[in-house]
């Protein structure tokens, strides 16, 4: 049994690739758990256990006694034929292998072992993916249900949730995917790794991982922002005055990005090029050939995009996920603007925030009059027509007229 148990155990331990040594401490442990329920602390007793010679056995002080009526017991009969010297009381240390013990006691202790050693294998499993998390792992579909797909990546499940998945991604059993682990559980029998496919962090792997440049930290991923299976931007910036960020992630003739859009399943990928001054930034954000101009708010993070006609569904993007992605990368909020609805929006802001006194044939006796019927801004009057400024009391057609023209060049 000694020789069964020792060998059964080196050989699990190699093919878990266990650690013998944390191997040897559970056997002993295990053995000592259910060898003691027999003895006394008195007893004294030891596990003696070595890989090399297959030997595992119990040591302990067996004390002597009229008549032995336990394990940690020998009679002083039988104890004299070993040392005639030996006394009532005395100890006598004796070596036992396991194999000798009774059938309950092996089965006990195995049992005991066979336990500690998967929780051995699931720290071990959490050990060597807890160095995966945070990287990019492959794959094969092994089932689908209502949760998502189970991938059999080795040593453990992984789950890819419904909410982790690329919309209309659809997989086959036995398909061989790409994933970004998230997270590892340790669940009641088994570890469970958490990956996903929509995270912003599984390209920046892609890119890691396709782009020398990034990988040699020449090239640096300043932010990364996503509609996952719609577009994603990348914000780059060269270490190196003599390497072109853009360039670099592109790839001679565009195989690098390529090669990352595939695994995406055809995703819109956009390089930005990263640039601390705001407006160039947002530029470079949107499309900087798109762009004519960038006007700053002087106060908040609010930002105006000037493009031509042709160039507005562009910038704005389909389902606005052009700017959307924008704003998220330049952290600012944007509107697109023609050159002429930006110069009515101008106008349209100034007639808010002006006083009709300020409009020219408006003396203070007119403005009594206006704000009397609660016309108080330039913009009331633009808004108002011509004929409901000529109902008003003390208010004439004429100066109703020439107030009404003034506000719309206002």
């Amino acid at each position: 049994m000694s020789l069964n148990l020792m060998g059964s155990l080196s050989e699990l331990a190699s093919l878990k690739q266990l650690d013998k040594d944390k191997l040897a401490e559970i056997i002993k442990d295990g053995l000592y758990q259910a060898i003691s329920k027999k003895l006394l602390i008195e007893n004294d007793l030891e596990i003696i256990t070595d890989f090399d010679s297959n030997k595992v056995a119990a040591k302990f002080n067996k004390i002597v006694v009229e008549r032995d009526m336990s394990l940690g017991e020998i009679s002083l009969e039988e104890a004299r034929m070993y040392d005639e010297n030996l006394e009532l009381g005395n100890t006598f240390p004796v070596v036992i292998p396991i194999s000798d013990f009774e059938p309950k006691v092996i089965k006990n202790a195995r049992k005991a072992i066979l336990e500690r050693i998967k929780v051995l294998e699931e720290d071990r499993i959490m050990y060597d993916y807890e160095n995966q998390k945070h990287q990019i792992v492959s794959g094969k579909v092994s089932k689908d249900d209502y949760n998502g797909y189970l991938i059999d990546i080795g040593y453990a499940d992984a789950l890819l949730s419904k909410d982790e998945q690329i919309e209309d991604e659809y997989y086959k059993i036995g398909e061989i995917i790409r994933a970004y682990v998230i997270n590892i559980r340790k669940r009641k029998n088994d570890v469970i790794v958490l990956l996903s496919r929509t995270r912003p962090e599984f390209v920046k792997k892609l890119f890691e991982a396709e782009i020398p440049e990034i990988n040699a930290g020449e090239v640096e991923i300043k932010k990364i922002v996503r509609e996952p299976g719609m577009r994603t931007k990348v914000a780059v910036h060269s270490l190196d005055s003599q390497i072109d960020a853009t360039a670099a992630c592109l790839g001679p003739h565009g195989v690098r990005i390529e090669s990352i859009r595939k695994e995406l399943n055809g995703e819109l990928i956009d390089i930005v090029l990263w640039d601390e001054s705001p407006e160039q930034l947002i530029a470079n954000a949107i499309g900087p050939d798109l762009v004519e101009k960038v006007y700053l708010a002087e106060r908040g993070k609010f930002a105006r995009v000037i493009v031509n006609d042709t160039n507005k569904n562009l910038a704005i993007g389909k389902k606005g996920k052009n700017v959307k992605l924008a704003a998220k990368l330049t952290d600012f909020k944007l509107d697109i603007y023609t050159e002429e609805e930006f110069e009515d929006k101008i106008s349209e802001e100034r007639r808010i925030t002006s006083h009709v006194s300020d409009l020219d044939g408006v003396t203070s006796k007119i403005a009594d009059v206006l704000k009397r019927h609660g016309y108080t801004s330039v913009q009331d009057i633009y808004e108002a027509s011509t004929e409901e400024l000529c109902n008003l009391e003390g208010l004439g057609k004429k100066t109703a007229s020439k107030i009404k023209e003034s506000s719309k060049y206002f």
